[in-house]
């Protein structure tokens, strides 16, 4: 039996009780959310050496990095390096998006060094492969896809992005109302490729019962990619975003009735008005389900500092009930990250999780932030780096800029606030 299909038995396995446990949350009400659909405990049968993670259902919120060779540079040490650095600044989850090199040599690589649960997009790697063997993207045989699918499940990735919402009536919606940015999904835009070339459904949607299948024999979970997500706030909560997610609400009482557990992903380039609209309706169309949120960005007029964009929506749909975050770098639109922005991009995501944290009341994240003030209060400076998000940064500017008495900063000195104000409130 799948993990879901245990406690729909009355079974509490032991997965969710240590995912229970890392959360402070109490295990039978993480086995009712995981039961009902609203949280996902990521851990692949074949990757027992890993936490079982919880996302959704009352955890905190989760971050995701991603990293991955591409044809310009498949550098193996390069990824591990990029790995280790997003592990480092507490990264939640990996996503390996490799698309240059030997992938399987690489995602083998990555999987026996990350700690955490690993995602990957297989339509990536089955695409790649299809154009070595001489067949163009357009001819892929979904048989291929298929068997990428099986492949990696067996080797321990323990979620896959599908994106099983494109099908002919949401390409019909789209094509029917054009947009600015067209589609911006790699995964998407491959599959309306060969939809069209084609003039068949996609393998993804029309063989899913297949996908469940191989889902549930290796616990894996399934995240619904949005194929058809925004690029461009000008596009956002457009009639074709809207098209996909309606069938992914469709597929995920499916996953769910086959004992597979799901979550959903979502946009994208989302102007701030939108974003509580777009998680709200997510929440409502798909019963629930763990929302994995790409950003979203709240501008388009940011390249260099995409992070920081991403950061300001992620915080804002994280409030409102986003469970994931999948991070950004200052590189996005741009290039490749190099390691130092990956941890940027990290870090930026989570403290929009941990911000969303706060306003959603969890006792731990507020014990953190008033740590971190009662050291302020003390002017304990080796206290306050030891609290912050990221304690390497913290440490450098102090370290840049030091001051000529320990318990002041710079920009104060004497004038230190907290130094005048207990001086003068302790006057009687």
């Amino acid at each position: 039996m799948t993990l879901l299909e245990q406690l729909k038995s009355g079974t509490l396995p032991q997965s969710v009780v240590q995912a229970a446990h890392s959360e402070g949350l109490e295990p039978e009400s993480l086995a009712e959310q995981v039961a009902a659909g609203k949280a996902v405990i990521t851990r692949n049968l074949h990757r027992p050496q890993i936490e079982p993670l919880a996302v959704g259902g009352g955890a905190r919120i989760k971050v995701n990095a991603n990293i991955g060779t591409s044809k310009d540079r498949a550098d193996l040490q390069f990824e591990l390096d990029k790995l280790r650095a997003a592990l480092d600044a507490g990264a939640d989850t990996v996503m390996d998006l490799s698309t240059g090199g030997d992938i399987d040599a690489v995602r083998r690589e990555i999987l026996a060094q990350c700690p955490v649960p690993l995602g990957t997009v297989p339509i990536y790697q089955a695409v790649i492969e299809s154009i070595a063997c001489g067949v163009g993207l357009a001819d892929l045989d979904p048989d291929l896809l298929f068997e990428v699918i099986r492949r990696q499940c067996e080797g321990g990735v323990d979620f896959i992005t599908v994106h099983c919402g494109i099908n002919r009536n949401s390409l019909k919606v789209l094509l029917d109302n054009p947009r600015l940015m067209g589609i911006v999904s790699r995964g998407g835009s491959f599959l309306v490729e060969w939809m069209m070339h084609n003039k068949a459904e996609n393998p993804l949607y029309e063989r899913y019962d297949e996908l469940l299948q191989i889902a549930a024999e290796h616990e894996v979970v399934l995240s619904l990619g949005d194929g058809f997500r925004p690029g461009s706030i000008v596009d956002a909560t457009d009639p074709a975003q809207l098209a996909e997610l309606f069938v992914l609400g469709e597929l995920t009482k499916r996953a769910r009735a086959a004992g597979v557990q799901v979550m959903v992903e979502g946009p994208g380039h989302v102007p701030l008005d939108q974003v509580q609209s777009n998680v709200e309706l997510q929440k409502r169309i798909c019963d629930g389900a763990p929302f994995y949120v790409l950003g979203p960005l709240v501008t388009d007029i940011a390249p260099g500092y995409d992070h920081i964009a991403c950061a300001i929506g992620g915080a804002l749909a994280a409030w409102h009930g986003a469970d994931f975050l999948c991070y950004v770098t200052p590189s996005e639109h741009l290039g490749l990250p190099d390691v130092e922005q990956v941890r940027q991009g990290v870090i930026a995501s989570k403290i929009a999780a941990h911000a969303a944290d706060l306003a959603r009341g969890r006792a731990d994240s507020w014990a953190l932030d008033r740590k971190m003030s009662e050291r302020r209060v003390a002017q304990d400076w080796p206290g306050q780096i030891e609290s912050a998000i990221d304690p390497k940064r913290a440490e450098e500017l102090r370290a840049n800029t030091p001051p000529t008495e320990d318990d002041v900063c710079t920009m104060c000195g004497e004038f230190c606030a907290i130094r005048v104000s207990k001086r003068a409130l302790n006057k009687k």
